[in-house]
């Protein structure tokens, strides 16, 4: 009884981390979902979210697999960036959750870390993919990503591998409350600098970013805030010469 409900234990939790390598496969297509959301209310610039649902699900399901035998058959054709991206980094992390559900995890923390890394270098190669120098012999602006990546993916699959072959750690809890508001503050950045200017976009994300600690005085943020949101006012559009709005574009208007 005691082997029977370790093995279901351990089935229980190799599902939860295969779903996460599920998730973590369509993490790219997710975020673009995200970002097309802001399209809307006409926050930044490019495809709404019906298109990226669309563009993402066909290359999914038909555009990668047609450009795998595609070019069995000796074809020319070129992939689109959805495929390419399926291809390069959904497939390879999908087929990684598909054998974890087989295997037997002894160390997770070096097991999950290890296709984390995985998924950095696989994310690098696909995002240099159309630069020079990534094909062949020939060298160019895509030659050291390459080099870098396809390096990162061996060593990452080596740090996978030993937590399947050797008893390490168990997966450690891990706080999103950090990460999430910090990623949220440069989302929150990126989608209202051109709308509310460099002033209240800086001061705003910084504070958003500081929800992030349990630790925060706010007094202290606000200072911090205003701080820093004056060094940017003054290095960006004049130090640096950066064409970026200041305030408000209701304000100038």
């Amino acid at each position: 009884m005691a082997d029977t409900m370790g093995h279901s234990a351990t089935a229980t939790r190799n599902t939860q981390v295969a779903l996460g390598f599920c998730l973590l496969a369509i993490a790219p297509q997710i975020f673009e979902l995200i970002w097309s959301i802001g399209t809307i209310f006409g926050w930044g610039a490019g495809r709404g979210p019906a298109a990226v649902v669309t563009g993402h699900a066909t290359a999914l399901l038909a555009g990668a697999p047609s450009a795998i035998f595609g070019s069995f058959g000796g074809g020319t054709k070129k992939a689109s960036s959805e495929a390419l991206l399926a291809l390069i980094y959904s497939y390879p992390l999908f087929a990684v959750a598909i054998l974890t559900l087989f295997m037997t995890i002894r160390s997770a923390q070096d097991y999950v870390g290890g296709v984390v890394l995985m998924a950095v270098a696989l994310f690098a190669l696909w995002a240099s993919s159309d630069l020079q120098g990534m094909r062949g012999f020939s060298f160019g602006a895509g030659t050291a990503p390459r080099m870098f990546g396809g390096l990162l993916v061996a060593l990452s699959a080596g740090i996978a591998l030993t937590g399947l072959m050797t008893e390490g750690a168990a997966l450690a809890h891990y706080s999103w409350r950090g990460p999430l508001f910090v990623m949220a503050a440069i989302l929150f950045f990126a989608l209202t600098i051109r709308s509310l200017g460099l002033v209240v976009t800086a001061f705003t994300s910084f504070m958003i970013a500081a929800t992030g600690s349990h630790e925060t005085r706010w007094l202290e943020a606000v200072i911090v805030g205003a701080c820093l949101t004056l060094g940017c006012a003054i290095l960006f559009p004049y130090v640096l010469g950066l064409p970026m709005p200041m305030y408000p574009r209701f304000l100038n208007q």
